[in-house]
């Protein structure tokens, strides 16, 4: 009876007293990459290094060592040791001071949990605690308490922090020198720093090797040359990658401490060395955004916000890849591809780049001027604007707009704006690099679209189609055929068998550079510029971004060049596109201008622009007339150069050889 009653209290106790596991559950925050190697972590409420920690995270090599030293019988005693400690009094008794202690793991594990003068009274409470927790928790879950909240020195507690402070690698990786070290610091850990007092934490170092020897855990010879290494002289800091991304993971998840991405630690780091040395060529104020996609996966490699977290001049700590901004030309393989995919255009369809009024709206090329007639496939290589701004019209900027939206791509109007207009496709409209990556990741996806995947184990949202795959992989051949950036030459012709299908942008007055660039398997978008939004001039995609850009791709795998797939076009639009033979020769048709068009032909100087009237179909010669009066002759070509005297409505007519023939009215202003 008198031993069920003291089971009874012993239980009572145990349910009114539980182990205060405050401390253990104060841990520090861990942004960790695909292979879980940290990219950046935050102190925990008190200030101090704490991760998590088990007996799998460590090399067995370490936890051979830490009983061998600290508590040979751990795995058999009930919390508190009565040989160790028999032994302990005997020892102190014979030298009239204590000289050994007798405490087991599991006992400093109890003072850990609750820090208490070190006094009898508080060896008893500890003694107690050891037996409670060794009553309620696996050996195992113990060792994992030690391995966690063990003490370093300064604000480093575990061995995951100290390993990572001192050399520069997780528990797992340990050598027998190291993890010497590790076992040894805890007995004193402000004496024993190896960056203050390197002599003294070499002697500990190596007690702890000597006594491995005499266990059995390592061989004379191993213990030897564990003790010619040398102790580090200094603490490294913990990384700090991926900033703004675990910035904002953590303000996602509060209350977990392992966040675990899909970055690549490896290739984050390299990004962030090449964005670093990339400042120099920019204004002091100038910052960089990049981000790297995995396109099989839509899953991200590499996130950098801003090349520098904590440099106040170039307001640093502003995410730039969720930053919305104006995309210049970036948009417009888009808005060819809905073309596409509409049957209204192929990219051997000529079009027309010339001066041209859409209302108020009159588009001008980035150079001021204008090519004349040419095909899709070249104007967009070539970015023109009159030409994705007439696909637009023809498209329609809502239903653009609407495409985007559908994607899960964020357009952002200017204010008043009711409606989105045909200047969305120059730049009229902002959106984020995020979102930028995940239209053009849809390129390399057969135009499926899909959010970008940052977090493991998140949820996949199924695809939604941006355009068809025909028209995908019209633009992507398209793109392939860019020229590269001044003084650059495309990663293909250097390095990789892959082509990269490349596309700038520049917003209005120089603000904004991006370059984005697709391969079968990456996808890489940059973007260049100062934060606040003030103007860099003459810092533009091509010059700036795109060659960004291409060292992107340097670092990343080789990967073997796609096979053919570009479509023929369907008839009716190579009836568009001028056939030689007699018989299959059209009546002319006028391009440009077309009827009640109003064509904009104003001068600084007063002197009234030339304009190039375009026409196709028709057997050459053709005569252009205006209000029947003989301008020119095409015996070539199928446009000529008009100047009109001034201002007002004129008639415009092109005659073939035939004596067939095509008029329209237009104002000119």
């Amino acid at each position: 009876m008198a031993l069920l009653a003291l089971v009874a209290l012993l239980l009572a106790l145990d349910r009114l007293f539980p182990p205060d596991l405050s401390r253990l559950g104060d841990l520090s925050v861990t942004v960790t990459d695909s292979r879980d190697t940290p990219l950046r972590a935050f102190t925990n409420t008190a200030g101090a290094w704490r991760f998590p920690t088990t007996p799998d995270d460590v090399a067995p090599l370490f936890t051979d060592l830490l009983l061998a030293y600290e508590d040979r019988r751990f795995r058999d005693h009930p919390g508190v040791d009565p040989l160790a400690v028999l032994r302990a009094v005997g020892q102190n008794l014979a030298a009239g001071r204590v000289v050994s202690g007798a405490s087991t793991l599991t006992m400093q594990v109890a003072r850990l949990l609750e820090p208490r003068p070190r006094t009898l009274t508080a060896k008893l409470v500890e003694a107690a605690r050891a037996a409670q927790l060794e009553w309620r928790y696996s050996k195992r879950e113990i060792l994992g308490m030690y391995l966690t909240l063990a003490p370093y020195g300064g604000n480093v507690e575990g061995i995951r922090a100290a390993s990572l402070t001192l050399f520069g690698k997780g528990p797992a990786e340990l050598s027998a020198a190291e993890a010497a070290l590790l076992v040894a610091l805890p007995q004193s850990p402000t004496r024993l720093r190896p960056d203050r007092a390197a002599g003294q934490a070499r002697a500990a170092r190596d007690k702890v090797l000597d006594r491995a020897a005499e266990a059995g855990v390592l061989t004379a010879r191993a213990a030897a040359e564990a003790k010619a290494e040398p102790v580090p002289d200094r603490r490294l800091p913990l990384p700090v990658l991926a900033a703004h991304l675990a910035d904002s993971l953590r303000g996602r998840h509060p209350g977990r401490t392992t966040l675990p991405t899909t970055l690549d630690g490896r290739l984050q780091a390299a990004v962030e060395d090449l964005a670093r040395r990339t400042l120099p060529d920019l204004h002091e104020r100038a910052g960089l955004a990049i981000l790297v996609v995995e396109n099989s996966r839509r899953t991200v490699l590499a996130y950098l916000g801003s090349p520098d977290y904590f440099d106040e001049r170039r307001e640093g700590r502003v995410d730039m890849v969720r930053a919305v901004r104006s995309p210049g030309s970036a948009l417009k393989p888009f808005i060819y591809g809905l073309g596409f995919d509409d049957g209204l255009i192929h990219p051997a369809t000529l079009v027309a780049d010339v001066s041209t009024r859409f209302g108020d709206y009159a588009p001008r090329n980035f150079d001021r001027g204008f090519t004349g007639e040419l095909t899709i496939r070249d104007a967009l290589q070539r970015s023109l604007n009159v030409p994705a701004v007439l696909v637009l019209d023809k498209v329609g900027p809502v239903r653009f707009a609407d495409a985007l939206k559908r994607a899960g791509a964020r357009l952002v109007m200017p204010a008043g704006a009711t409606a989105p207009g045909l200047p969305v496709a120059l730049g009229g409209a902002s959106i984020s690099l995020w979102d930028m990556a995940a239209l053009y990741t849809a390129l390399a996806r057969d135009g499926q679209a899909a959010p970008l995947r940052v977090e493991r184990g998140g949820a996949e949202g199924p695809p939604v189609p941006l355009l068809a795959a025909a028209s995908a992989r019209q633009v992507l051949d398209i793109l392939e055929g860019a020229p590269p950036p001044p003084g650059a030459v495309q990663a293909q012709e250097v390095r990789r068998s892959a082509p990269v299908a490349l596309k700038t942008g520049t917003s209005y007055g120089f603000r904004d550079a991006w370059a984005f660039g697709v391969t079968g398997r990456f996808t890489v978008g940059v973007w260049v510029g100062r934060p606040d939004g003030t103007p860099s001039p003459d810092r533009f995609g091509r010059n700036t971004a795109a060659p960004l850009l291409l060292r992107v791709f340097d670092l990343l795998p080789e990967e073997p060049a796609p096979g053919p797939r570009v479509a023929e076009a369907p008839p009716d639009l190579l009836r568009r596109v001028a056939a030689s033979a007699p018989e299959a020769v059209e009546r002319p048709r006028l391009v440009f201008p077309t009827e009640a068009m109003v064509v904009e032909a104003g001068a600084a100087s007063g002197t009234p622009e030339t304009l190039t009237l375009l026409a196709s179909g028709g057997r050459r010669p053709l005569s252009w007339m205006v209000d029947g009066r003989r301008v020119a002759v095409s015996a070539v070509r199928r446009d000529a150069v008009w100047q009109p005297e001034g201002p007002g409505f004129a008639r415009i007519t092109v005659i073939d050889a035939d004596g067939r023939s095509d008029s329209a009215t237009v104002e000119v202003r």
